[in-house]
């Protein structure tokens, strides 16, 4: 009878550990699925509140236990450059350095080192974008734009390129531009721009790879059948003590109101989405620990030189309106609306215009700037000393550029 009872109770313990571990498994099998549709992310919370950290070879530990200030810099030089093909080329600028992919006419990444002496600008934007002269089979030109809808985005940011006259030419090259919706470009892709900078200036210096998510498929423009991304990356790493850290961004190419944090991942997370490897040079151990670990609280998320929501709705250069007149044309004025619209044609932002083929972007609109009533030539003179021939509706009578 002894020897029965304890075989009861061997069996119930071994079924109820089985059946708390059974739940165990599940329940991370559920969390990872749901990371994995997320682009990777590894952070999740399970019942009992805490934070982990899952990872694709279904390993995992609490998020508060990961030891990144036991890692220790050496130095490294060309750190921010990702693992190459033997076939790829890479081409040095004077402020960054990428590949060039002449199946999509845009670089699969741009990669540089952003101190905090580099900051501080001493340039003004150029404004003059041109293709560049070192990718010998040639890029994207002015042609590939006009009319497009698209803004032409950074990917190497003018601000972050403003501490020599050179590195500010060469980041209006257009190996350094991308098609981006107004919306993005001049919205949470400058939110994280200007994020960036503050790190650069908080950590003395960080390394920052970044560019677009370049797929079979995607649609086109322009003569150069330029590739407009989905979406776009950004990682950074912080190399310098105290405490050594790396982070990602997956954003799409639309318009978002929502947190940074949001769309943050781990650097492992934007390598398989990308199938590029990112900082290849550092010490196997610190590379593992660093770019698979998401610690949002390790950095700060307060941008330094943030703009007012006011100013967010406008932009610093004036694109030619998305809307279709009432005889069927496109319309001629230009405008600074994130909405890609003049005030005109606000309404059509939403897609009620039928009419137009253009691509438009699912943002909301924007109060107008403040000015005429309607639009009328622009009263400045050229540098060639002729009757500017654009239009206006500022109450001065001139355009943007007077």
């Amino acid at each position: 009878m002894l020897c029965k009872h304890f075989t009861e109770i061997e069996s119930f313990t071994t079924i109820s550990i089985i059946y708390k571990l059974k739940r165990i498994v599940l329940t991370f099998i559920t969390l990872f699925a749901i990371q994995i549709f997320s682009f990777g992310q590894q952070e999740a919370i399970i019942n009992n509140g805490k934070k982990v950290l899952l990872y694709a070879d279904g390993t995992w530990f609490y998020a508060d236990s990961i030891p990144l200030h036991s890692l220790k810099p050496s130095i490294i030089t060309k750190l921010e450059i990702p693992k190459t093909n033997p076939k790829d080329r890479i081409i040095s600028h004077t402020g960054y350095s990428f590949v060039y992919n002449e199946s999509h006419e845009q670089a699969n990444w741009i990669a540089y080192e952003l101190t905090a002496e580099e900051t501080n600008k001493l340039f003004e934007r150029t404004n003059k974008f041109i293709p560049d002269p070192k990718v010998k089979t040639g890029t994207a030109s002015d042609k590939d734009y006009k009319g497009s809808g698209y803004d032409r985005g950074h990917l190497a940011p003018a601000s972050d390129m403003g501490w020599s006259f050179n590195s500010m030419t060469e980041s209006f090259y257009y190996s350094n531009i991308s098609p981006q919706t107004p919306s993005f470009n001049r919205g949470i892709w400058k939110k994280l721009e200007e994020l960036v900078r503050s790190w650069a200036v908080e950590n003395k210096s960080v390394y920052l790879v970044t560019g677009p998510v370049l797929t079979n498929g995607l649609q086109t423009i322009g003569p150069n059948k330029v590739s407009v991304p989905n979406y776009y990356y950004k990682v950074i790493l912080d190399y310098s003590d105290p405490n050594l850290k790396g982070i990602g961004f997956i954003l799409p190419n639309v318009g978002s109101k929502e947190q940074l944090q949001n769309y943050a991942f781990s650097i492992d997370s934007v390598e398989a989405l990308t199938g590029i490897d990112f900082f290849p040079l550092l010490p196997d151990e610190q590379e593992d620990l660093i770019e698979k670990t998401l610690c949002l609280k390790c950095w700060s998320w307060k941008s330094v030189n943030a703009t007012s929501e006011k100013n967010e709705n406008k932009a610093t250069e004036s694109v030619k309106c998305n809307g279709i007149t009432k005889a069927g044309e496109r319309c001629k004025n230009r405008t600074l609306n994130l909405s890609g619209y003049c005030y005109h044609h606000e309404g059509q932002a939403n897609g009620n215009n039928s009419k137009s083929n253009i691509k438009e972007t699912n943002t909301p609109s924007h109060e107008p700037l403040k000015g005429s009533s309607s639009s009328a030539q622009c009263s400045g003179t050229t540098k060639a000393g002729n009757r500017c021939k654009r239009t206006t509706t500022s109450s001065s009578g001139r355009c943007y550029q007077h």
